[in-house]
């Protein structure tokens, strides 16, 4: 074989790379919209006011005969969501393993996602119990079709690539989220002007993101490609798949020491995200325009620090890189705490802080774990990936529940979530990351 034909075998192979990579980023591109719009900002109020005008006159509603209070409805679902998507991630993320059709079961999740998000426009008037339906189904797709969205990255670039294609699949994720939320708010602050009633409004922009999520969704079906990797003793899938990826996990201690130590930061970091606006609402007497307009500010400021951080571990190493990122998380809790209340510009100044730090961290932490992942097994490591990312942030939540009560002061509160900064920095420390690439039979690249 001559010298050209290698050398267009091999830019053929990076240009078909590179387009698949363009086809990845799609998908965080899709399905960013209804995190931020859908779970962070609507429906969670929209959701509480259907509920209580289902309640009784105790102020209760009773799904399945059980009295559940209005105001806990949405707290309930998200939650069963979650249970939910534990239980199903190991099975699908096994099943995907195995069969290597990892694209079919992506589409399946997402669509059904989308067409949940969508269904939302019929949440009206009292319909507190499909709006909880809806809900469960969509955040445990959402769930799931991410676990095989993230599973994708080993595949899909080269370690010297990895940071910066994971960072840039954040990026894509962020600038969708507040171009959808700048649209939204548009259409909710202006809603009598294009003849709507607010609650039509709301229904609008929720079902708006379940289309955009099935509309972009098309993108990644259709420049993704299916691998098989053979793997020896693969699990079938089961009602056990979880406990038997935890004891092939234990084969790779190290791997699981880093997911240990990013359950740790990353219980911090989404304890942040939920609790801000809570701060910034109770403790600094801010109004509701003041918190949409930090939550549509940490989203712009999110994608230039997921790229800037990007950059920074090309030259640093990824796991420097994260490690800086905790300090700076832990410098602006400290500097939260110090906020003085009624000054929504200092508010502003908090979020463009986390903004910053939000995307990179989480970029360079999936990028850093998947050099851990064997080959093959992809989408059942990330299964519990993603279950620390979503089904085990509930001890920040404790944590700062907890203090407000004990001291009556959400300013202790905040700063009591600096324990899973310091903590998490001091367990990543200690991750030999290199050793545990190779424990885990990658490549090394030459920057970690």
């Amino acid at each position: 074989m001559g010298t050209d034909t290698v050398r267009a075998g091999t830019a053929g192979e990076a240009a078909g790379r590179r387009r698949e990579q363009r086809g990845w980023y799609f998908y965080d591109w899709a399905c960013s919209v209804y995190s931020t719009s859908v779970l962070t900002v609507f429906l969670g109020p929209y959701l509480t006011s259907v509920a209580r005008n289902a309640a009784d006159t105790d102020g209760y509603v009773h799904p399945l005969g059980i009295p559940v209070r209005a105001g806990s409805f949405f707290a309930y679902s998200v939650s069963l969501s979650v249970i939910l998507a534990v239980v199903v991630m190991p099975l699908v993320g096994a099943a995907a393993d195995r069969t290597g059709r990892k694209k079919p079961l992506l589409g399946a999740a997402a669509y059904t996602g989308a067409a949940a998000t969508t269904g939302m426009f019929f949440l009206d008037g009292d319909r507190y119990l499909l709006g909880g339906v809806l809900l469960v189904v969509a955040n445990a797709a959402q769930s799931v079709a991410m676990m095989l969205y993230n599973s994708y990255l080993p595949q899909i670039a080269p370690p010297g690539e990895r940071d910066a294609v994971s960072s840039r699949g954040w990026a894509f994720g962020y600038a969708a989220g507040s171009l959808m939320l700048v649209a939204n708010l548009v259409l909710y602050s202006a809603h009598a002007s294009f003849g709507l009633t607010e609650s039509a409004a709301v229904r609008v922009c929720l079902a708006s993101a379940g289309l955009w999520w099935g509309l972009f969704t098309l993108v990644p079906l259709r420049r993704l490609r299916d691998r098989h990797t053979r793997v020896e003793g693969a699990s079938a899938p089961g009602p056990r798949q979880l406990a038997a990826t935890l004891r092939d996990m234990r084969r790779h201690p190290l791997t699981l020491a880093f997911l240990l130590a990013y359950l740790v930061y990353n219980d911090g970091i989404q304890t942040v995200i939920s609790q801000a606006s809570v701060y910034g609402s109770e403790e600094l007497g801010l109004g509701q325009s003041t918190l949409i307009t930090a939550v549509l500010l940490v989203q712009v400021l999110a994608v230039a620090g997921a790229l800037a951080m990007g950059r920074l571990a090309r030259r640093h190493g990824a796991k420097r890189t994260v490690l800086g990122s905790l300090v700076a998380w832990t410098a602006t809790l400290a500097a939260g705490y110090f906020l003085p209340a009624g000054a929504p510009v200092w508010f502003f100044v908090l979020a463009a802080g986390i903004g910053l730090v939000l995307g990179g961290s989480q970029a360079l932490s999936r990028s850093l774990f998947s050099h851990l992942v064997p080959a093959g097994k992809e989408a059942e490591y990330f299964s519990a990936y993603e279950m620390s990312d979503r089904g085990m942030s509930w001890l920040g939540p404790l944590l700062f529940g907890v203090t407000y009560q004990l001291s009556g002061s959400y300013r202790s509160a905040i700063i009591s979530l600096v324990a899973f900064f310091v903590i998490g920095f001091v367990l990543l420390a200690r991750v030999p990351v290199r050793r545990a690439i190779e424990d885990a039979g990658n490549p090394v690249p030459d920057t970690i």
